[in-house]
């Protein structure tokens, strides 16, 4: 993960995660080693998958620590097999048994995106299309899943509510139609924004097409009528499906020449990775 995304966001999350499991100390730990003692652990693979997060889990250790060393045989994006030692960690053993399980969720859950990611892009190789993630996002797990997506073989969609406009079913309601919505949209973003809209029928993308939206977002709609969508906004519009699109039946829109399609399920749906720290012991 990029330096400045690690020191920016990534760390006070983490802090986070280790003042939840952490309220005022270890008393595990605490019990069995009072003081210093340096030792070493092994980081290992449990199943066949797709490691990501190797720099969030250290920097969870060197948050306690910033001694805390690792010895990484892996990369981020290598696929990895069960029973593979993928790091030895070396440090205060008092570090290693406290940082254990924060460390450990962030690998495994991003770990786990990353697998799912991809194995759905490839089922999109040879096309056109990109893979996109959403905002079904785990709360203050964005940066991380959207980090994975990303070494999975996906792509991002915007970030945040910030970060571009996607107008769906409720804000055409609010604004009184797609038409107006649009318009509104234009008059009020930046001119370097696009305007994404959401439309769920043939006539309502005719009309978004009409009212000049940049990229139209075919919600849950049959496959024939996206078909016959990616027809009409031809060098008008790119296009994007989505809707309950998942690894086991996404092979159903791949031949539809859409731009995009984007799913909630690789951040929301998607397993973890599992491994684990074994044979903890000191060395001296």
């Amino acid at each position: 993960m990029n330096p400045i995304t690690m020191k920016l966001q990534a760390d006070r999350l983490i802090e986070e995660a280790l003042r939840e499991d952490i309220t005022s100390e270890d008393v595990s730990t605490n019990a069995v080693m009072p003081e210093y003692r340096k030792g070493k652990v092994q980081l290992l693979c449990k199943q066949d998958g797709v490691i990501c997060g190797l720099d969030v889990f250290l920097r969870t250790f060197r948050l306690l620590d910033p001694e805390t060393e690792a010895e990484f045989f892996v990369r981020d994006g290598d696929e990895v097999k069960k029973g593979q030692l993928l790091a030895e960690m070396t440090g205060d053993i008092r570090v290693l048994l406290s940082g254990e399980r924060v460390a450990l969720n962030f690998l495994q859950r991003m770990s786990g995106v990353a697998t799912y990611a991809r194995a759905t892009a490839k089922l999109l190789e040879g096309t056109k299309t990109r893979l996109l993630d959403t905002r079904k996002t785990t709360p203050n797990m964005r940066v991380f899943e959207k980090y994975a997506v990303r070494v999975g073989g996906g792509y991002n969609h915007r970030y945040n509510l910030s970060d571009g406009v996607l107008l769906k079913d409720n804000h055409i309601g609010a604004a009184g139609g797609i038409a107006a919505a649009v318009k509104a949209a234009k008059a009020y973003a930046p001119f370097v924004r696009k305007i994404e809209i959401e439309v769920e029928t043939l006539d309502q993308l005719k009309e978004a097409l009409d009212a000049g939206a940049d990229i139209v977002m075919l919600d849950n709609m049959p496959p024939e009528d996206m078909a016959e969508a990616v027809k009409l906004a031809a060098g008008r519009a790119e296009t994007e499906c989505s809707g309950n699109v998942t690894k086991e039946n996404i092979a159903r829109l791949v031949s539809l020449g859409v731009d995009y399609i984007s799913s909630g399920a690789l951040t929301h749906s998607a397993p973890i990775l599992d491994v684990s720290l074994k044979n903890l012991h000191p060395l001296d």
